[in-house]
């Protein structure tokens, strides 16, 4: 049954014990819970905010509206980490309900100053017409964790020329200044990125839009980030209301980025080069970057999407996070995302093959599970081998009737994800695969495979494909297969047995 307006916006503390107590044993019951992606113990989960590294550890909020996997009251959950992978739960980091975010914190970020973590949030709120007014808004966090929000907006209104949606701020600093970006909507309906610059994180001065030769790219532009790398410059953003254009485009928003030259700030003319997808999956928006402590950037992103129906909605819970990525920007301006390194932590018991892959479907001894990590080398150059295949590729959790495949061809080295046979369909209006052509021929596949999830990283990064997947629990099998030849294979897989939060 739809909630009333009344019903989603209701603070935790005005809801009774045993109605969290019955939405938590719902999603609990669940069979497609993670074992070790971040996700929320009831309701829904989406974007990632405040990530940031303070005071010794990986800091973490998410979006979270407790009550069900409708949008409703946002909060902030928070969790930290020394190493990335470990997280402790720290509850509730930002709680909305006063006046300038009484319909919800909103998604933004955090920065250190001052020895405290800054927050800086989208505060949202609603009229007696239903009409929405945002408000940007602070919290700060002391070394202790104690988290309070300022009683005041620090930007208190939507400059001229811009629609009410009007969020997500993205702070860093540049020499003696503070910058941020918030993802705006112009009169006309195009989306657009609106830039302010602070001294002190509290009073901030409207500096103008960010200007891109991209003036009409979608209605909408969310989650921006703007940082610098190896002397050059990356804008994160989401773009809403991109229409498919072959293979590019086809989940119903998009997330993606430009490089460029620095912004010679205060000016704000973004001289850069075409828009990149940041992923060729079918579940991945509203990604957030963090530097840490080694000056490593980390980006982690929200494993689903919006205005999309996924099939826990009706378990009471929605959604997950993506493993944490670093991020290496080649000269020519590409991305490349690598699972990190502190991944190996969670390794188990191992299985291995090295050999030759025949053509056919073949298995392998020790192969199989719900939640691991498989690593796999491919060399169709071998001398060892005859014929080398046109074709070769992976099938995940493969039951009677259901497998999730990776299918390389190798005349176009293109890699392509199929989850037509993946479980329970989704999304099937965007269709059930994803492709992209490779630079180079396929050599590595490093997968990440959940209970309900699969992240693929292809040739160390160069392209990375994220879906959800709904299989049966019974469906476990690993299946390698070659057609028209033979691949030399050396694979590698690892367990991942423990359970996060």
């Amino acid at each position: 049954m739809k909630m009333t307006r009344e019903q989603k916006y209701r603070l935790l503390e005005n809801v009774s014990p045993q109605e969290i107590e019955q939405l938590l044993q719902q999603s609990e019951s669940s069979p497609w819970r993670q074992q070790y992606h971040i996700q929320p113990t009831m309701g829904l989960l989406n974007d990632p905010n405040g990530f940031a590294y303070y005071d010794g550890y990986y800091h973490l909020f998410y979006q979270w509206f407790p009550l069900g996997t409708d949008h409703g009251m946002k909060y902030w959950y928070h969790l930290k980490s020394t190493d990335l992978v470990n997280w402790i739960d720290c509850g509730i980091g930002v709680k909305p309900g006063d006046w300038f975010d009484s319909h919800g914190a909103y998604s933004g970020s955090g920065i250190e100053h001052e020895g405290k973590l800054y927050l800086m949030y989208t505060g949202n709120t609603r009229d007696s017409e239903w009409q929405r007014h945002p408000y940007q808004c602070m919290a700060i966090m002391d070394e202790e964790g104690h988290i309070h929000k300022l009683e005041q907006p620090v930007i208190a209104s939507v400059p001229a020329g811009y629609t009410e949606h009007f969020r997500d701020p993205k702070v860093w600093k540049d020499g003696d200044w503070f910058y941020c970006v918030i993802g705006a909507q112009r009169d006309d309906l195009t989306g657009a990125i609106v830039m302010y610059r602070s001294h002190n994180m509290l009073d901030w001065e409207l500096l103008g839009e960010l200007q891109t030769a991209l003036p009409q790219f979608g209605y909408m532009w969310e989650c921006p980030d703007y940082f610098e790398m190896n002397g050059q410059a990356v804008l994160l953003f989401c773009p809403q209301g991109v229409a498919a254009e072959g293979e590019q485009y086809r989940n119903i928003y998009q997330s993606g980025y430009i490089s460029a030259a620095p912004l010679p700030l205060p000016e704000l003319q973004l001289e850069h080069g075409p828009f990149r997808e940041l992923d060729h999956g079918f579940d991945f928006y509203a990604p957030q970057t963090a530097i840490g402590p080694k000056g490593r950037r980390i980006l982690v992103g929200w494993m689903g999407l919006p205005d999309t129906v996924y099939p826990t909605d009706s378990h009471g819970w929605a959604h997950c996070l993506t493993l944490p990525r670093e991020l290496e920007l080649r000269e020519d301006g590409v991305l490349l995302q690598r699972p990190v390194q502190e991944l190996a932590l969670r390794r188990g018991e191992k299985a291995m093959f090295a050999g030759i892959l025949p053509e056919g479907r073949s298995s392998y001894v020790g192969f199989d599970g719900v939640a691991y990590e498989l690593d796999c080398r491919f060399d169709r150059a071998s001398n060892e081998i005859g014929a080398a295949a046109k074709v070769f590729g992976i099938e995940l959790r493969v039951g009677e009737q259901q497998r999730t495949t990776i299918r390389y061809e190798a005349e176009h080295r293109r890699i392509i994800l199929d989850r037509s046979e993946a479980g329970q369909p989704l999304a099937e209006d965007y269709g059930t695969t994803r492709s992209y052509e490779l630079e180079r021929p396929l050599e590595r596949l490093q997968i990440f495979v959940d209970v309900s999830s699969v992240e693929i990283f292809a040739n160390d990064g160069e392209a990375v494909f994220t879906s959800r997947i709904f299989p049966e629990p019974e469906s476990r099998g690993i299946v390698f297969f070659a057609e028209a030849g033979q691949v030399k294979l050396h694979a590698e897989k690892w367990e991942y047995p423990s359970r996060q939060q």
